[in-house]
């Protein structure tokens, strides 16, 4: 008797994890969903700074929500890329709506859609990997201050790749801050903290003098 009770339990507890599956990847796809068809049909309808902010903090957020909440890795990379595909897809869908259909919907055309694809995808991974209590979790959480970091700096600051005039000085630093505050908040104990904001502020640096650096010998400036 004891342990029919015992085999019941276990099949109501795996029931209650493939619910718990199911009803996340829903989610994912209709996070994707309701994001990218949001951000193309507002798009050019408020300030110029809201746009460079929608546009890819936006979906960025999302990527790192199903990362962080997901019930494994694989999970994590199964629901992260159809969130972001459906992301992609919508944002392509609204803009045909608003009659302008194009697969343009990110700079770079198809090769900036498949580095966007990339990124939202490897933050989702990392993002799931910070629910571990070790030295890897402060990485991963470090990695995505890192990138988040970098992509301000690079639309912050003049005469990088993707400058943009109107997302400096209030949208990036508010991103910038938030940025800081997710790594603090991925995080549990001060050690944890530490080690992961020493590793973004590693990675932002790096980032910066790289581009800089490859920038002035490909571009450089007249005396």
């Amino acid at each position: 008797m004891d342990e029919r009770t015992i085999d019941y339990a276990d099949f109501a507890e795996y029931d209650r994890r493939q619910r718990s599956i199911e009803r996340h990847v829903l989610v994912a796809f209709l996070g994707g969903l309701v994001v990218g068809l949001a951000g193309m049909l507002l798009s050019g309808l408020g300030p110029a700074w809201l746009d460079r902010v929608y546009d890819p903090y936006a979906y960025f957020a999302l990527a790192l929500l199903v990362g962080v909440t997901a019930s494994g890795l694989g999970w994590a990379l199964l629901t992260t890329f159809l969130a972001a595909v459906t992301t992609l897809v919508s944002a392509m869908g609204a803009s045909a709506l608003r009659g302008r259909f194009t697969f343009d919907v990110m700079d770079g055309g198809a090769a900036g859609l498949n580095w966007m694809l990339a990124v939202l995808v490897g933050l989702g991974l990392l993002a799931y990997v910070t629910r571990r209590e070790d030295h890897w979790g402060d990485i991963s959480a470090g990695v995505v201050g890192g990138v988040l970091l970098a992509d301000v700096v690079d639309r912050a600051t003049p005469g990088f790749i993707e400058t943009e005039e109107a997302f400096w000085p209030g949208p990036a630093l508010v991103i910038g801050s938030l940025s800081v505050g997710l790594v603090l908040a991925l995080r549990r104990s001060t050690g944890s903290r530490l080690c992961a904001l020493a590793v973004t502020v590693v990675l932002a640096t790096l980032f910066a003098a790289v581009l800089a650096g490859s920038l002035g010998l490909s571009f450089p400036l007249d005396p």
